[in-house]
């Protein structure tokens, strides 16, 4: 993205302003639009917007620099606080991104426009960038791994949430069916509408649905969408979770995310998909010694061997709150506690999913308190830096569950001494601080405001009961 540094900013209105037309190719009155949503997604991945008349957006689009003005606290609320470091004092600039714009299929006469922050006044350096926007931040990770690694990726999120009839006193499912049941789709029942309309309206928005099933807690689904570029495929599953809740809520009922709501059930994850694509071509000639994961190009080894080095501290951005962390267990299906690969184990936080020479990772330590825009810049930041470096993989196929393993087992595939997910939000909060990799390639000063929030988030999420907590929960996730 690149922008022409400028102090002029908004519609600015004189006797001689003429009536703006309709922005070129958006045709919005002609399909229908009244309104457009200008769309952020914060560090505690909550969905805001300024709504604004398409009479009123088309104007915008027809100055120097078109965007709404939005305060410097923007990335520090959560619910009615703000955490430290954050300022009342001064405002960015929101400037919508045409090429993130969709219509509103669940919201008849609303499209919506994700937006870049910028300085409302150049920096001394004549730039306009925001370093805590996520999606500059991610898009910048993107051009950083190709023009230093010569790498380029495809990603894509599974979605995997609850439906809820109740949320008080008592959470209450739709049903109690197991995974992938028909008896989770009965004819003329709620789930199914909900469910079949969250597929046409995704399909109807341009966004690729490959499959929606039954999961196997009580009341749960799962939405898969295709591949994208990092920066649309993260636009893409911000779009296709406020379908989620839209439809779910025009038919009385809550969907949530949340990543595990009690002991004994299923938890919900934002698995995260992720192909590496060399644009440098592959090295020649074989490797003199056996290699961990020959099927994997030499590029995809580098990425993963430098993945799992830094996934601990990485998880202090897929696995935000305390929750992420009861979900994130051995023996569940979940990807475990152990930082190791395997081919299709589900018990390894990332799987190597598909067929030889179209391999892509599957990270399963994600969940949807996560904005997928950290998720992706997180994961890219700390695998693209081992292509870069050239390193070698020395961990090998986990052919079976990390803690089912005895230890020479695990010396057999190069983790005699595996390294440890965090067990809890604190303990990922500090490996974040202490990776100097990652607080380099996501800034110092990210890193720091970042930590400060979710700090304030966890305060926020917890309540004096677990029944408390978990009604929370639900209703923010």
């Amino acid at each position: 993205m690149s922008v022409q540094a400028s102090s002029s900013y908004g519609v600015i209105y004189t006797p001689q302003a003429a009536l703006a037309a309709n922005v070129g190719g958006l045709e919005l009155e002609s399909r229908g639009i009244k309104y457009v949503r200008i769309s952020w997604l914060d560090h505690i991945n909550t969905l805001r917007h300024r709504i604004v008349p398409v009479a009123y957006f088309q104007k915008l689009l027809k100055t120097a620099r078109p965007g709404v003005c939005l305060t410097y606290a923007t990335f520090g609320m959560v619910g009615p606080g703000c955490a430290p470091g954050f300022s009342g004092t001064g405002e960015y600039l929101l400037v919508p991104d045409l090429n993130s714009f969709r219509i509103c299929t669940y919201a008849p006469g609303h499209a919506s426009v994700m937006g870049w922050f910028q300085l409302k006044n150049p920096s001394p350096s004549g730039g306009l960038s925001v370093d805590l926007c996520p999606r500059t931040l991610l898009k910048r990770i993107v051009d950083d791994a190709q023009a230093k690694a010569g790498v380029s990726f495809l990603a894509g999120f599974e979605s995997e949430f609850i439906l809820l009839s109740a949320t008080s006193p008592k959470i209450v499912a739709v049903n109690n069916g197991a995974w992938s049941t028909s008896a989770k789709f009965p004819s003329g029942s709620v789930e199914n509408t909900v469910l079949e309309e969250i597929a046409d309206d995704l399909i109807a928005a341009g966004i690729e649905l490959q499959m929606y099933h039954a999961e196997s807690a009580p009341g749960q689904y799962e939405v898969v969408t295709g591949p994208l570029p990092p920066l649309e495929a993260a636009d893409a599953v911000v779009f296709t979770r406020e379908t989620i809740y839209n439809v779910a809520a025009k038919h009385g009922l809550r969907a949530t995310f949340a990543p595990r709501l009690h002991a004994d059930d299923c938890g919900s994850g934002a698995h995260m998909h992720i192909s590496v694509h060399s644009t440098r071509g592959a090295p020649t000639g074989t490797p003199a010694t056996p290699v961990p994961a020959p099927t994997l190009s030499a590029v995809e080894r580098s990425f993963l061997q430098s993945l799992l080095e830094h996934l601990p501290a990485v998880c202090a951005l897929t696995l935000p709150t305390a929750a992420s962390y009861a979900r994130m267990l051995d023996g569940i299906w979940s990807g475990g506690t152990y930082a190791c690969w395997g081919t299709d184990n589900r018990e390894a936080p990332v799987r190597l999913c598909g067929p030889p020479g179209h391999h892509h990772f599957e990270l399963k330590c994600s969940d949807a308190t996560a904005s997928p825009y950290l998720v992706l810049a997180g994961a890219i930041a700390a695998g693209a830096h081992g292509v870069q470096e050239g390193k070698t993989l020395t961990i090998g196929d986990a052919a079976k569950p990390m803690f089912q393993m005895s230890e020479e087992e695990r010396a057999a595939i190069g983790l005699r001494d595996p390294g440890r997910l965090p067990r809890t939000v604190e303990d990922a909060r500090e490996l974040l601080k202490q990776d100097t990799l990652l607080v380099g390639a996501l800034g110092k000063n990210f890193v720091e405001k970042y930590l400060s929030v979710n700090q304030l988030l966890g305060d926020y999420l917890k309540k004096e009961t677990e029944e408390e907590t978990v009604t929370r929960l639900v209703t923010f996730y």
